[in-house]
């Protein structure tokens, strides 16, 4: 039964676990996580420095920022993040549910290859330019339809899992993981709609045309940031709080009313990206009043991560992985406050096409999406790999400094250039003329570039810490003990 409070299952790794847990493509997915996640800050700096110094675009097609934008975002949402949520949710249900993930491990190294084979291809098709030309860049029909075949599987093998599971209740961090997997699944199919052409093989073109297509797309624009890059990550962080604070969630009540709610609310707010253009108007009120409700299912997830360390705020002294997933949960906060002010109409006309949307995105994705998934990172390698602990936490300490210092540094600059860029594209002279040309904006945005660039510099150079310090974990010989024989539904959350 579900009772307040109660953090779900835990039984450990070794002879004393009673089932026998799939762990090798877990690892793999791990790794895979921290190298796609080094290629996209590495891709995201390369392309700052093209907006800053445009003559790094070389002047060839493959190199251009039209090009690469793409392979950064997608590398970093997709590969770094894709990879961190399917490998933390075959982690969390199986714990969870006290259960061998369903397929075992056939089915978990289908799902790794068949992953990281989208990807590469994702990728190389952005280079080379074969893609859809929507807003995301969404790769062609052939590679839409090889990502559907490993979704499916993946929602087989979540789902497969949690049905079989010897524990009665489902614990809620994979309620959270299995609407961002069925969900995204819904988002990927109406999105990609296309019809190949030239007897199937290369070019296709997409089904929707006009505003429809422009609904369509910040329907699935919107949701992916809700579902994939927020309810996934709060499936993260509903399981790895309460494990690294050795406490449980601190209102489990208030967990089912953030996931309802948030699911309900999701769905309807994404006209709000398309305020002043050929949307109805009543579509776009709609996106906006959805919007402005959702700060209070965020904030409610937001109150009950923070809370969660009631009594445990001194670890924060002590675990320096903990202070990534704590400060995680304060961008979410942030960014899902910020959100929805931007939706309103009287903002939007102000911070949309400016830098101030840029810098709101990279606010949840480097300071929410990137710092729980690196506090996940840091718990898992020394689980997975049968370790005493990390190698160092003083490098932890470094990686997280860093990093912060980097967003400020990222987000600042954005929000000021953003701002500044709106008010100069509306500033009129005595006679009504504009008063700057688009020219001028565009040199006036050079030194906050320059800005953000050195932002996502001190981003990746935490992240190249952390790889090493991962990599001298797995290395080291310290071997963790046995844990002994899990009695179960007598363990407390926080066992391990």
């Amino acid at each position: 039964m579900a009772v307040a409070g109660y953090a779900g299952p835990a039984t450990g790794h070794g002879p004393g676990r009673d089932f026998d847990m799939v762990e090798g493509p877990i690892r793999a997915f791990a790794i895979a996580t921290i190298f796609w996640g080094v290629v996209g800050f590495l891709m995201g700096v390369l392309i700052a420095s093209q907006l800053a110094w445009p003559l790094l675009n070389l002047d060839l097609e493959w190199t251009t920022f039209g090009r690469l934008r793409p392979v950064h975002t997608s590398a970093v949402i997709f590969a770094f993040g894709g990879n961190a949520l399917i490998c933390t949710s075959l982690y969390v249900v199986q714990r969870t549910c006290r259960a061998r993930l369903f397929g075992g491990e056939d089915m978990g190294w289908f799902l790794f290859w068949g992953y990281q084979f989208f990807i590469v291809t994702a990728a190389l098709g952005y280079v080379l330019g074969v893609t859809q030309g929507k807003e995301y860049a969404e790769p062609e029909w052939y590679v839409d339809l090889f990502l559907t075949v490993v979704w499916v599987a993946y929602l087989i093998a979540f789902g497969g899992t949690i049905l079989r599971r010897q524990e009665p209740h489902i614990y809620v961090a994979n309620w959270f993981y299995l609407a961002f997997i069925i969900t995204i699944a819904m988002l990927h199919l109406v999105n990609n709609f296309a019809l190949p052409v030239g007897g199937g093989v290369g070019k296709s073109y997409i089904v929707w045309s006009g505003v429809q297509d422009a609904m369509i797309q910040w329907w699935y624009g919107h949701n992916a940031v809700g579902f994939f890059l927020t309810a996934g990550f709060l499936g993260m962080m509903y399981y790895f709080i309460p494990k690294q604070a050795e406490r449980p969630v601190y209102s489990y009540r208030l967990s089912i009313v953030h996931f309802w709610t948030l699911i309900f609310l999701y769905i309807w707010a994404g006209p709000h990206h398309l305020h002043y253009t050929a949307l109805p108007d009543w579509a776009q009120t709609l996106g906006m009043v959805f919007s402005v409700m959702l700060w209070m299912p965020s904030w409610g997830g937001m109150i009950n991560g923070l809370m969660t360390l009631s009594g445990a705020w001194d670890k924060l002294r002590t675990n320096p992985a903990l202070r990534f997933s704590v400060t995680s949960v304060g961008f979410y906060g942030m960014s899902t406050f910020e959100g929805p002010v931007m939706s309103i109409k009287a903002v939007n006309a102000l911070s949309h096409y400016t830098d101030w949307t840029i810098g709101h995105v990279h606010s949840g994705a480097m300071g929410w999406v990137g710092f729980v998934s690196f506090g996940a990172m840091y718990y898992l390698f020394p689980k997975l790999w049968r370790k005493t602990g990390l190698y160092s936490d003083k490098l932890v300490s470094w990686h997280f400094w860093l990093a912060t210092l980097g967003i400020v540094f990222y987000i600042t600059a954005m929000w000021v250039s953003g701002i500044m860029q709106g008010l100069m594209w509306r500033a009129y002279d005595e006679l009504g003329f504009l008063q700057y040309s688009f020219v001028e904006t565009v040199e006036a945005m050079h030194p906050y570039y320059v800005i953000r660039m050195l932002g996502g510099l001190l981003y990746l150079s935490g992240a190249l810490i952390m790889v090493y310090n991962l990599w001298m974990t797995v290395r080291s010989s310290t071997l963790a003990e046995a844990a002994p024989a899990a009695q179960p539904g007598l363990v407390p959350a926080a066992a391990e």
